[in-house]
């Protein structure tokens, strides 16, 4: 007799949305995390005495707002800062930068300061924008369709895109049908002249991604980050207490609902027996059964590490095999004797998000490291000082300052990362930072590499892609993560899927866990 109703494999955001919806249906539920805490991904973490960091995300750009609704996590204890300056963009001279602000006016302003052309395009823009984004906001909340074999049933579920379409008309359609496939030069050759501000936009579009400006669905990729911003460009939030804060809310939930969490339970294995799932063996020997299980690890790792080879047929095998990881950002953070200063940005303005990148020329020449696999030496750096929100990050008067570093790839020709190599990225941010922080040097008291090697050892993500899979075309929506395994159910029965390599992708909104759980709740 199975001893759970459901159990899923990991804590990240999504893994805990998934449980937490699941258990409030009355479900009994287990969640079994690998490490010695929950949160995966939105962990936070000391890296040094008295120095915290958020391990991957420093802000949060959406939330599903049905997990903000149906599992109350506001009013539950998770604060999201709405911070009035989203992003600055620093440009080659202290008062030359972009500033993206909550209020678009604003940025006109700040916009203007450097082509007067491109602020009179700037409202037309984020209203562009926000249209094509409602589209994506209904596709994201639907259970792909089981193409090609669409029926009734799948039809039927696809009726709330109507609601945009009524309010915009088929050109919004078309719009979006014509921006998600282009790279961003193409976009920003519609819009905007300066070379500032069209890198600073274009970085959207290379977010976590191995790829440069200049590859097809980075417009696809630039939407993805601005759902649910009502046009707000750069929008994004900062989780008071860290993102680490996240999943303790998720955690509360489901103590509340006695569900059981483990930690420092790894799995090893998901067995299978006549194509259906059966049960789970953990590291420790313990074999646990449960009615249906949920993975929020990769596709990689729950096939071919988890179920095993053994057991998948030979056509999904290679599906799975083919899928592209690429894993190319690292984060490192750097533990400061005091506050940086930076040239041309007032002292008031440092608690948001930085990015140095000059040109679509130095963002795509950056991106060339991930083609023939050497580290940047000049690549693209965004940071942020989250001590300055969080002041318990650091001691008194100290702070930290998190940078994700793109492009770091993970396959090294004829090396491999080490102290060696990681000490070379250190080395290439901090001459980057140098250019706008002058004194960076002298302020750093210590720091911590994660390369991507680093990330999969740590957080069990295939080649460190944040992802879990390559946000490219023919890694989306109905082929997301596999044609067969698009609708959170796989082809073992009982064995469902909720991780970032799942529709929708990437991020800490949790709407891949809610949409998986809503599909196990059905069946």
């Amino acid at each position: 007799m199975a001893q759970y109703d459901v159990i899923v494999i990991g804590s990240g955001i999504n893994s805990l949305v998934a449980a937490s919806i699941i258990v409030k249906a009355g479900k009994k539920v287990l969640v079994l995390e690998a490490r010695e805490e929950i949160g995966g991904m939105a962990s936070t973490n000391e890296f040094a005495p008295g120095f915290q960091y958020n391990a991957i995300y420093d802000t949060i750009k959406w939330v599903d707002p049905r997990i903000v609704k149906e599992l109350q996590i506001q009013s539950k204890g998770l604060e999201l800062i709405d911070m009035e300056i989203k992003r600055i963009a620093l440009g080659a001279r202290e008062n030359e930068h972009v500033i993206f602000h909550k209020d678009p006016l604003a940025t006109c302003e700040s916009i203007a300061n450097l082509s007067k052309n491109d602020s009179k395009r700037w409202m037309d823009f984020t209203t562009h924008i926000e249209k094509l984004t409602k589209f994506l906001e209904k596709l994201y909340q639907l259970t792909p369709p089981n193409l090609p074999d669409i029926g009734l049933l799948d039809a039927l579920s696809m009726r709330s895109l109507l609601s945009p379409l009524v309010g915009q008309g088929p050109q919004g359609l078309v719009d979006l049908a014509r921006t998600a496939p282009m790279m961003m030069p193409e976009l920003m050759d519609e819009w905007f002249e300066n070379e500032l501000l069209r890198s600073a936009l274009s970085t959207a579009g290379t977010h976590g991604l191995s790829y440069g400006p200049y590859a097809s669905a980075t417009g696809y990729n630039f939407l993805h980050q601005h759902l649910y911003s009502k046009g707000i460009i750069h929008n994004s939030s900062i989780v008071k207490g860290g993102t680490g804060a996240f999943p303790k809310v998720l955690n509360n939930i489901l103590s509340s609902h006695n569900a059981d969490v483990r930690t420092s339970s790894k799995v090893t294995s998901i067995n299978i027996k006549n194509n259906t799932y059966e049960s789970v063996t953990t590291q420790g020997g313990e074999t646990i059964m449960s009615d249906q299980i949920i993975s929020g690890l990769d596709p990689h790792n729950t096939f071919i590490n988890l179920v095993g080879n053994q057991n998948l047929d030979p056509n999904f095998h290679t599906q799975i095999r083919n899928i592209k990881y690429r894993g190319s950002t690292a984060r490192i953070h750097f533990a400061l004797t005091d506050m940086p200063k930076i040239k041309g940005v007032n002292d008031n303005h440092m608690n948001t998000v930085f990015s140095i990148c000059p040109s679509m020329e130095y963002l795509e020449r950056a991106s060339d490291a991930v083609k023939y696999g050497f580290i940047s030496e000049n690549p693209y750096v965004e940071f942020s000082i989250p001590s300055t929100v969080n002041p318990e990050f650091s001691p008194e008067g100290k702070h930290v300052l998190s940078a994700s570093v793109q492009y770091a790839p993970y396959h090294l020709r004829d090396s491999e990362w080490d102290q060696r190599s990681k000490e070379q990225l250190k080395q290439n941010t901090i001459q980057v930072l140098e250019k706008k922080i002058p004194d960076i040097t002298n302020l750093i008291e210590t720091s911590i590499v994660y390369s991507p090697k680093d990330l999969e050892v740590e957080f069990g993500l295939t080649e460190g892609n944040l992802n879990h899979g390559e946000m490219t075309l023919d890694q989306l929506l109905f082929m997301r993560p596999t044609a067969s395994s698009s609708q959170y159910s796989t082809p073992f029965n009982n064995l469902y899927l909720c991780g970032p390599g799942t529709h929708p992708g990437g991020g800490l909104h949790g709407m891949n866990g809610y949409n998986a759980a809503k599909k196990v709740l059905k069946d």
